[in-house]
């Protein structure tokens, strides 16, 4: 085991410098840095920034935002979304300006990820790489948006290559400091993502005797992880708590086959719970299945081109960040495979560029041929895919907003209260504060509720044809579409003031 373990760690060994390579360093990656610039440009276009903020997204900017209360804040959530949003939604309840923000942010994180690589991977590689993990309509869906997957994507991308750097030389500094930042990202994100990500690297770092690497990556997990940890101790009764009631948020972690679960929802489905009905379109998942063969025949072509050590680490985070995705939670979103999918790019890219150049004569122009067709096919279904995704989503946030503007008319101003169906990303919308008595949401008890219906507006929100909660029975109703709006005495209705 130990001789297998170093010949793997022997594969570090950082190749010597390349005719060109300090000037194509001076020149700071052209084509990863078109394809970054690319990115960017297709969120601004396809995703339209005027989109409005989701469900997960309106917690998260409400805990910065003066638009609104903050938000209950669930066991499983993280701070990191709140703090990389805060520059913009601390001092502006813009969507357009905090969607730009962050569509400039993703496409500069994204370069910054692939170059960590350039030592290991050439340009083209690397640029192919950035553009098959970009054009995935989960990557361009999300990437301005204030959710945490890309950015433990691209901080498991970034930590992968600054571990194989470091490991290589434990005197590179720069290496050492982006690996204890980057771990400390994606502990800042999702803490519990950032262990399953990095566990080949703590697997591979401890064996060694070269401990430097280890400690980056430990202290930046620590630091990262920091205040998940003390909030826990203040609001949950310890970390273990914390992750008991995450759990049960959840549906309860255990083992779960939900591999097709998340290939139900690659046809757009941003959350599936419960994940029924048929799977997708065979077009629109064709990549899926792809992907793991793919990714094997670029580590046979790192073999072969004596670089399997670290070509190998890319993939091995890839299967542990994806494992309590695919076999631990009874539920399905596609963003939850985002950091798989960043770090399987690397490896699929190298073998698309062996398929393509390797054959010689007459079978290379096919070769090239097949793979722009199939490249073709699939940027088209990943268009149509997110699309639909783009335009049902902005239609049920558009519902959001009516329905806000709704209960301003009512006298629902605030300081208010929202409760009941979809209660908590209206109440954004309606700058109200939320509160549910019972679900994972639960913040608040029928007398709190009763009590604050006294002294300022509170509406309860319930579907058509079903009752409302005992307290507000005896409140006017409104109907609202599908929806009805009770509103308790005190509100006001008539212009704002």
């Amino acid at each position: 085991m130990a001789d297998n373990t170093h010949a793997i760690l022997a594969g570090y060994r950082r190749p010597a410098p390349r005719a060109g390579d300090g000037r194509a360093r001076r020149r700071g990656d052209p084509p990863v840095a078109a394809v970054a610039a690319a990115f960017t440009l297709a969120q601004l276009l396809l995703v339209r920034p005027a989109m409005g903020l989701g469900w997960d997204e309106t917690v998260y900017v409400s805990q910065v935002s003066p638009h609104a209360p903050a938000a209950f804040f669930s066991a499983p959530r993280a701070r990191g979304v709140s703090l990389l949003v805060a520059p913009v939604a601390s001092w502006s309840s813009s969507t357009v300006l905090l969607r730009v923000f962050l569509a400039l942010l993703s496409g500069l994180a994204l370069y910054l990820a692939l170059r960590v690589w350039r030592d290991h991977f050439p340009a083209r590689v690397r640029a192919l790489a950035g553009a098959l993990f970009a054009s995935l309509w989960v990557t361009l869906f999300y990437g301005p948006q204030a959710m945490p997957n890309y950015w433990v994507a691209v901080g498991a991308l970034a930590c992968a290559g600054c571990f194989v750097r470091a490991r290589a030389d434990p005197q590179d500094r720069a290496a050492l400091a982006g690996l204890a930042g980057t771990a400390a990202l994606m502990a800042l994100m999702r803490p519990m993502d950032a262990v399953w990500a990095v566990l080949p690297l703590l697997a591979l770092a401890l064996p060694g005797r070269h401990f430097k690497p280890l400690i980056a990556l430990l202290a930046g997990l620590a630091a990262g992880s920091a205040e998940w940890i003390a909030e826990a101790y203040a609001d949950y009764g310890g970390p273990l708590r914390r992750l008991a009631d995450g759990s049960a948020i959840q549906g309860g972690l255990g083992w779960h086959f939900a591999v097709t679960d998340q290939l139900r929802s690659l046809g757009g489905r941003t959350l599936c719970r419960p994940c029924t009905g048929a799977l997708p379109n065979p077009l629109v998942t064709a990549w899926w299945y792809a992907l793991p063969v793919l990714a094997l025949l670029g580590l046979l072509c790192a073999r072969r081109a004596r670089r399997s050590g670290p070509t190998l680490v890319a993939p091995a985070c890839a299967a542990t960040a994806a494992f309590p995705y695919l076999f631990l939670i009874g539920y399905a979103a596609p963003r939850f495979l985002l950091p798989a999918y960043a770090l399987l790019a690397l490896p699929v890219a190298d073998a698309v560029a062996h398929l393509v150049t390797t054959p010689q004569g007459h079978w290379r122009p096919v070769a090239l041929s097949v793979a722009v067709l199939a490249l073709a096919v699939h940027l088209a279904v990943q268009y149509a895919v997110l699309d639909h995704t783009v335009t049902r989503t902005t239609d049920d946030r558009r519902a959001w907003n009516r329905t806000a503007a709704a209960l301003h008319g009512l006298g629902v101003r605030p300081p208010c209260l929202l409760t009941g169906e979809e209660a908590l990303p209206i109440a954004f919308y309606a700058g109200c504060g939320s509160a549910a008595t019972d679900g994972p949401n639960a913040n608040s008890t029928r007398t709190a509720i009763e009590e604050t219906a006294r002294r300022i507006p509170v509406a309860t929100l319930a579907p058509a044809g079903a009752s409302p909660p005992a307290y507000a029975r005896g409140w006017p109703v409104h109907r609202l579409g599908d929806l009805l709006l009770y509103v308790a005495p005190t509100a006001q209705k008539g212009p704002a003031t």
